[in-house]
């Protein structure tokens, strides 16, 4: 496989980001996972993590050195994700459990697969625009199917906020599967959290994805959201794909074929409140609380 990679993610005016991402590959295939953590600070974050890294658990473990079935792979790692964020809130004793989107995608023999439950998008852009792009799982987007309200005006609308679809929770999660989607050079996956895409219009997205290199164009949608959202807007993450990409100076450029059967390359970010924000104790805190949950649920899971 030849393609180019990156991801980012940033705070926005929130005080904490419960964005979580992620992304694992083998020789012969690929996995992007993007979680937007919901509930309140910290468990949401762990509703996040939990699930981002239950995905790139189970990916490494099926992979040899491809799945054998992506769709099928995909909807059972997501509902196992769901049930540990269930019993995480169970031997924490909390009144509620935490609730995370996600979006997970699998690529490989130039094929692409994915799954989503919430509100948090993937886009698939060709050199002609938009070939498709995750159906929200939104109060808004309900309104805007029924035709009350247009597709621009969801984004500033009163219940932008609420989603219907999620991890975590008594509501067994509809986990919306896609079908296989044949890839070409220079195709662009977008996965993003609604910090980002709420900012931006399809267009600019499309546009700015197919003039610059995959780190500047992410990077640039990041501050032209982050920007426009101003000092209260949401956290944003990304996690963008150019597929077998050729380009000579992009530094994001990934090539497996030297890569031996069952090795993984794995990307994971945990982020954790910063100390200007909490008293030092809590810092601890939250970090020990954080890893040792993670850590926990490795154990159990494997």
């Amino acid at each position: 496989m030849r393609f180019s990679i990156y991801q980012a993610s940033r705070q926005g005016g929130r005080r904490y980001n419960q964005d979580r991402i992620a992304y694992s590959y083998s020789r012969d295939a690929l996995l992007m996972v993007i979680a937007d953590g919901m509930g309140g600070h910290l468990h949401g974050e762990i509703a996040a993590q939990l699930t981002v890294k239950i995905l790139a658990e189970a990916f490494q473990r099926h992979t040899r050195p491809k799945l054998r079935d992506p769709t099928s792979f995909l909807y059972g790692a997501i509902q196992r994700a769901h049930d540990s964020i269930n019993d995480y809130a169970r031997k924490e004793n909390l009144a509620e459990a935490p609730h995370t989107t996600c979006v997970a995608c699998v690529i490989q023999d130039d094929t692409a697969w994915w799954a989503h439950v919430g509100d948090s998008r993937l886009y698939l852009f060709s050199d002609n625009g938009l070939v498709s792009r995750t159906h929200d799982h939104s109060t808004v987007q309900q309104l805007c199917d029924e035709g009350l309200i247009t597709e621009e005006e969801m984004k500033n609308h009163a219940e932008r906020n609420k989603v219907y679809n999620c991890l975590g929770g008594y509501l067994v999660p509809e986990i919306e599967l896609s079908r296989p989607i044949p890839l070409t050079e220079r195709d662009n996956i977008l996965i993003c959290t609604d910090g980002l895409w709420s900012q931006l219009t399809t267009e600019q997205i499309a546009t700015t994805l197919k003039q610059f290199p995959l780190a500047r164009a992410i990077e640039f949608l990041m501050d032209h959201a982050e920007l426009r959202a101003g000092r209260h807007g949401d956290n944003l993450s990304a996690i963008g794909v150019t597929w077998e990409s050729h380009q000579v100076n992009d530094g994001q450029a990934v090539s497996t074929v030297a890569m031996p059967v069952n090795t993984f390359t794995t990307k994971m970010d945990v982020f954790v409140p910063s100390a200007a924000d909490l008293a030092e104790d809590e810092v601890e805190r939250v970090i020990a609380e954080i890893q040792n949950t993670i850590k926990k649920f490795s154990d159990d899971n494997r």
